[in-house]
Order: C-alpha cells, then sequence, then structure tokens
C-alpha cells in the first residue's frame, strides 16, 4: 500500500477534531493540524485548540508550535509539513491531516507558488496604513499595483488585500505574476474528506461554542495579547471583536454578538473555498462507518 495522506476538513465547529482523533485511534496514526490559528502557542481558547484529552489521545503536530511574533505563511507550513511526513511515513503508512485553513491544506496536497520573502519594513508600514487609513486606501493601491489580483480576491479580507501589496511593493512586480496555479507532485496519495453540516445546526453549534469559549476564559486571554493587538497574528476573528469592547468602541454584549456573527460568517467563507475542490469525498458527521469503508477501500 503506498502512503497515505488523509485530510479531514470542513468549515469550523463541523466536528473535525473529534473525527480526527477517532479514526487516527482506528489507523494507530498521527495527526498534522492544518488550522493557521491555532499554531499559536500564546491563543487557545479563541482558536478552539484540541483540549488536553484529545492531545494526550493522538499526537498532534502544528498545534501551539509557534509564536505569534513569528512571521508564518502556507508557504512555510507546505515546506515544514512536506518534511514531517518524509519521517512519518517511516512509522505510519496512513496519516491524517486535520483542520479547516483552505490555504494551507491546498499548501500541502497542490504545492503553492514561491514567493519571495517580504521585509519586516514593507509589511510593518502597509499594517499602521491599514490601521490610520482602513481598508479602502489598501484597495486602491491594490488597484493600481496589481489590477489583475485586485480583480479576483476577496476586497473584504485585509491579510489577502496586505499579501498582494506586499509583494507587489518589494519586487515591482504585479503579485498576480507570480500565481502559476501550477500542481506540484507528490510522492503520496491524498484522500479527502469534507465534513457537511446542515446550515441552521452549524450556525447552532457556532454560537453554543462561542458561550463555551466565553465561558472558559477567552476574554482573560484576549485581555493578555491586547497589547499585542497589532501583529497580523491577532487581527482574526474570536480576537478583533473583543479588541474592539477593550477599546469601548461597543459592549461587551455586542462583542459577543460580533464574535458569533463573525464566525458564521467565516464558516460561509470555509464552505465556499471548499465546494470548489471537487476532489473532496462529502460526508455527514453521522458517516462514520462510510468514511472508514471510503478510506479502506480507497
Amino acid at each position: 500500500m503506498e502512503n497515505r495522506l488523509i485530510v479531514i476538513l470542513g468549515p469550523t465547529a463541523s466536528g473535525k477534531t473529534d473525527l480526527g482523533v477517532r479514526l487516527s485511534e482506528h489507523l494507530h496514526t498521527e495527526i498534522i493540524s492544518a488550522d493557521s490559528r491555532q499554531i499559536y502557542r500564546e491563543l487557545s481558547i479563541g482558536t478552539a485548540r484540541p483540549d488536553k484529552e484529545h492531545l494526550e489521545r493522538i499526537p498532534h503536530h502544528f498545534i501551539a508550535s509557534h509564536s505569534i511574533h513569528d512571521y508564518y505563511n502556507a508557504s512555510m507550513f507546505e515546506e515544514e509539513v512536506l518534511e514531517l511526513l518524509s519521517k512519518q511515513f517511516k512509522q505510519h503508512k496512513n496519516i491524517l491531516m486535520v483542520g479547516g485553513s483552505g490555504m494551507y491544506i491546498n499548501a500541502v496536497c497542490s504545492g503553492i507558488d514561491e514567493l519571495p520573502r517580504v521585509d519586516q519594513a514593507i509589511r510593518d508600514k502597509l499594517r499602521k496604513q491599514y490601521q490610520d487609513e482602513g481598508i479602502e486606501s489598501l484597495r486602491m493601491q491594490l488597484k493600481i499595483l496589481d489590477p489583475v489580483y485586485y480583480n479576483t480576491v476577496d476586497l473584504k479580507n485585509p491579510n489577502r488585500i496586505l499579501k498582494g501589496l506586499e509583494i507587489s511593493i518589494m519586487t515591482g512586480r504585479p503579485y498576480s505574476s507570480f500565481l502559476t496555479h501550477t500542481k506540484k507532485d507528490r510522492d503520496f496519495d491524498i484522500i479527502k474528506i469534507g465534513l457537511q453540516t446542515d446550515r441552521e445546526l452549524l450556525y447552532s453549534r457556532i454560537n453554543q461554542r462561542v458561550d463555551e469559549m466565553i465561558s472558559q476564559g477567552l476574554i482573560e486571554e484576549a485581555r493578555q495579547v491586547y497589547p499585542l493587538r497589532t501583529l497580523n497574528a491577532l487581527n482574526t476573528v474570536g480576537y478583533k471583536e473583543l479588541f474592539a469592547y477593550f477599546d469601548n468602541r461597543i459592549s461587551k454584549e455586542e462583542a459577543i454578538d460580533l464574535l458569533k456573527r463573525n464566525t458564521r460568517r467565516f464558516a460561509k467563507r470555509q464552505i465556499t473555498w471548499f465546494q470548489k475542490d471537487k476532489d473532496i469525498h462529502w460526508f455527514k458527521l453521522t458517516e462514520e462507518n462510510k468514511i472508514l469503508e471510503l478510506i479502506h477501500r480507497s
């Protein structure tokens, strides 16, 4: 049997973590987390990091492995995961990768275009521009420097816009000129399994999860990193809403409601991203036996 990477993916709160642990126990293997926020050791509650029980039952990789002070991206994730897989496949024929970060998953499964390393001074200057002038200023600058990317990027996503501007400014070339979208060959098989959840049920689970995070101490966790709020790693759902509360721009209740709304919107974007991938086999969480049948017959 060839070495296989089994990817369990889906939107936030769809049940990936529990399923991943059960499948890993069945296959006697380990888990690689494909979550762009759970890698940060300073962020626990707000990123829905697997709890102590899950981490003790199955070895997890890329959980609390980096600092919010570190620059990190999908290209670096690809490189580090491929290096880990080359070692893990000597011990296991099957490795699970579990997460909802589509770009990180794509980087490992299909490869990502190699981009030049961005000078920190350029990154800091653009972040300050975003803080001082807002996202519209960045949009207009991107439209001038790279109209091709401007016409395809999610203009509501500041991180994507900032990435395009960073590369364009540093190299003097449009960011889009670096994007070849050439799929890289892998020396292992890949099975992608997506979790489907009724939207109303998913949104209910998200709302419940936010309430649980608050009761677990999310507000206190956010206060601890509040002085570092300008870091890119903290420009994320779960923290920026509470930062607005700390700034007295909204009430605590409004922050929690906003956190729920933004998490639901984030889940919707995840679903849209994954629906474009025709290699994904979709199952409901209750169809675990069918998932195992697919794994064993593939």
